[in-house]
């Protein structure tokens, strides 16, 4: 729509994961290189952690691109799996052909099979999975028995679990301290300050095509305090704003711009607090005003006396 009108190849700030626009952040590039040296090492179990927005996807995708041979990997998008199907996921990621309607003693027993055979062929299979916060209980804990699975030297199966801040407060409840201790490295991704911010405006530039700077440097001021330097919203309201330049004929974003992609976008807006006060509270509240009220009356009754 407005590719053609600031000389872009493609739009710049889309929000799936697209590891050309992949933007060398501090805290990514951080984890990214731990994740690599700890699989190296052969360590079992790794987390990543990070709020909504700040690029977990993009994190494990970039992962998978570089983990080479010797590794194999096998990726779950999708935690919401009963641990059986979180077994038969793996099985056939790793290219094992299984029976009909095999038992789950059946797809165990081959994944052990497989991956013995796999490590004594020097290779290291690898298990990601994203948005771990979200895998139910059970599924979780055959996580945890999957890497039980080892030999005298090593583990036969590594995994990596990219998930928010609930993955945290999970863990750490009593029915996963056993996970929780076998976790030897941990990665927690932060979100980008107002000079990244305009660092990560003006690279999704010029990987979409721009040859010129196109936002100002009051309109990426404005920006990275609206996002709260979360990437996903920087997207959101680069794209809008970009639009909304478009729309007045201008070959630049100012700040009007941004303030109209804000305006538009309801993860940005003012929150009014009493919709989020809890019953409790509000009536609280109520009492407080209420109050407030009565010893003005009193006060004016009073003073007209």
């Amino acid at each position: 729509m407005y590719c053609e009108h600031f000389g872009l190849q493609q739009r710049p700030f889309r929000l799936t994961p697209h590891l050309a626009f992949r933007f060398a952040e501090r805290s990514q590039q951080e984890a990214l290189t731990t994740l690599k040296v700890a699989l190296d090492q052969g360590e079992g179990f790794l987390k990543v952690v990070g709020e909504v927005g700040l690029g977990k996807t993009l994190l494990c995708r970039s992962l998978l691109d570089e983990l080479a041979a010797p590794y194999v990997t096998a990726w779950l998008p999708d935690p919401h799996l009963s641990p059986g199907t979180l077994r038969t996921a793996v099985a056939r990621d790793l290219g094992i052909q299984l029976p009909a309607r095999p038992t789950q003693q059946q797809v165990h027993q081959l994944l052990q099979e497989k991956l013995t055979g796999m490590v004594a062929a020097g290779q290291r299979p690898v298990l990601l999975i994203d948005e771990a916060q979200a895998l139910p209980a059970g599924t979780l804990e055959t996580v945890r028995l999957l890497t039980n699975l080892e030999t005298e030297q090593r583990k036969l199966l590594q995994v990596v679990l990219f998930g928010q801040p609930e993955l945290d407060r999970r863990l750490a409840l009593p029915q996963f301290r056993q996970l929780q201790q076998r976790i030897t490295y941990s990665c927690v991704l932060q979100a980008l300050d107002p000079d990244a911010v305009k660092a990560y405006v003006d690279f999704r530039m010029r990987q979409a095509g721009a040859a010129r700077r196109v936002f100002s440097t009051a309109a990426l001021l404005r920006l990275a305090r609206a996002s709260r330097g979360i990437p996903r919203l920087v997207n959101v309201l680069a794209d809008k704003a970009l639009l909304s330049a478009f729309g007045r004929g201008s070959d630049s974003v100012n700040t009007r711009d941004v303030r109209r992609a804000i305006a538009d976008t309801d993860a940005t807006r003012p929150q009014l607090w009493w919709p989020r006060l809890q019953p409790a509270a509000r009536a609280a509240a109520v009492g407080l005003v209420a109050a407030g009220a009565f010893l003005a009356m009193g006060w004016l009754q009073g003073g007209a006396g």
